[in-house]
């Protein structure tokens, strides 16, 4: 508990991020960049970008790993899972409720009022990081290449699940063209690999579907319960692209297949969500602060509504452990193991092309975001969209401002507009 205490500055930090990091991942790693580099000094603008570049290469959620990989260097597996709790917990809990406020809520309402301008901001958090990270990993002609191609390449396939993990393994490949040696005096510490990190990950994995199919065939009571651990465990697992890869798995899980001709039958006991309660919820967890992932919550309760409050709870409980189990025990394994390939120069040559891959990656996201935002008109709303993307990246850029700040800020502007 004492090791703790000098990690409440730190603690205190993600808390108020985690309260106050709205847009989605494409808006964290600005919020990051501000207030663990520039401000704390938690890591530096290089380890951040390894982190985020190599959180890119894993399913699951990606902002979460990156902000579990600051604590897990700061103090290890201890204060990582206390971070990621501190991380996901608001907004599951948020999310969670609205599960079983669904049926008053009108889904124009998320993009009203208070979240007027939270699009924009996200924009200019996101054009900050890709600024600072162009600078930090887009050196020389052939990253600037690179960066462009995943720009591009992102942007007209930002919805493909594997666009990033490929677009990751090409750049590695391209720079490994080059002559560039691994740093002589450049020292890694090497960590421990925990091995039960992965054992759990399969051990779990295989509990849970063994569990789901045994509740499915022999239709127990509560067999929605198991069956929504293994769904959510398994969408943990195999998910790249974030929110935007999830969501579409949920509705085909959850809204397509139970139309299917085979589970017509309305005694099947099978899990069935509507599809306007489902994207209803996909609305809402953009409106609020914290990770996309956390719809694991508002899923989960949904799920489970007509089972029964004490259920709806349980599956709002369900949502949550089982969406980010495996991005935690995937991410704390393979770390270790990265940093110690990491000294052998074909990974430390990659590294080079995966960073400008992922300044492409921002770039990209930053464009697709713009896309559904009106800016080239001469209205009074494209004005205000331009004035908030700029004012957004200037205070990021030229003040100390710190980033809680800039949001209440954009949501109070969007109060009173």
């Amino acid at each position: 508990m004492l090791a703790f205490i000098r990690h409440i500055p730190f603690l205190r930090a993600v808390l108020l991020h985690s309260l106050t990091a709205f847009g989605g991942p494409q808006g964290h790693l600005g919020m990051m960049l501000k207030t663990f580099v520039d401000k704390r000094k938690d890591i530096t603008k290089e380890e951040l970008m390894e982190y985020v570049s190599f959180c890119q290469m894993l399913p699951g959620a990606s902002s979460t790993q990156t902000l579990t990989l600051i604590g897990y260097k700061r103090g290890g597996v201890p204060l990582a899972v206390v971070t990621l709790l501190i991380w996901i917990l608001p907004a599951c809990i948020i999310m969670g409720v609205l599960s079983f406020l669904v049926g008053y809520i009108e889904t124009a309402s998320v993009k009203t009022g208070l979240f007027r301008f939270i699009p924009e901001m996200a924009i200019g958090f996101l054009s900050y990081a890709a600024f600072k990270s162009f600078k930090v990993s887009v050196k020389n002609p052939i990253t600037l290449i690179i960066m462009l191609v995943a720009m591009v390449a992102t942007f007209f396939l930002f919805k493909t699940p594997w666009v990033i993990p490929g677009l990751i393994i090409l750049g590695g490949i391209v720079t490994n063209f080059s002559s560039k040696r691994y740093p002589e005096n450049e020292k890694i510490k090497p960590r421990q690999i925990r091995w039960t990190n992965i054992w759990l990950f399969v051990l779990v994995f295989l509990i849970a579907g063994l569990l789901s199919e045994t509740a499915r065939k022999q239709d127990w009571k509560d067999r929605k319960a198991y069956n929504l651990f293994e769904n959510f465990y398994r969408f943990g697992s195999f998910v790249f692209g974030g929110g935007d890869v999830l969501i579409p798995m949920m509705v085909d899980q959850y809204v397509a297949r139970p139309t299917a001709k085979k589970f017509q039958d309305s005694t099947q006991n099978i899990i069935r969500i509507k599809r306007d309660d489902l994207l209803t919820g996909a609305g809402m967890v953009r409106a609020i602060p914290g990770p996309v992932f956390s719809i694991g919550s508002y899923v989960g309760g949904i799920a489970l509504k007509e089972e029964g409050r004490k259920l709806q709870v349980l599956g709002c409980i369900i949502g949550s452990v089982a969406i980010f189990l495996p991005s935690a025990l995937l991410v704390l394994f393979f770390f270790p193991v990265w940093q110690y390939l990491k000294r052998y120069v074909i990974v430390y040559r990659s590294l080079e092309g995966i960073n400008a891959v992922v300044v492409g990656l921002m770039w990209a996201a930053s464009l697709y975001l713009l896309k559904d935002i009106s800016i080239l008109n001469f209205s009074t709303d494209a004005m205000l969209n331009i004035s908030i993307i700029t004012a957004t990246f200037c205070l990021l850029q030229f003040t100390k401002i710190p980033p809680p700040l800039i949001v209440l800020g954009c949501l109070l502007f969007g109060f009173l507009i």
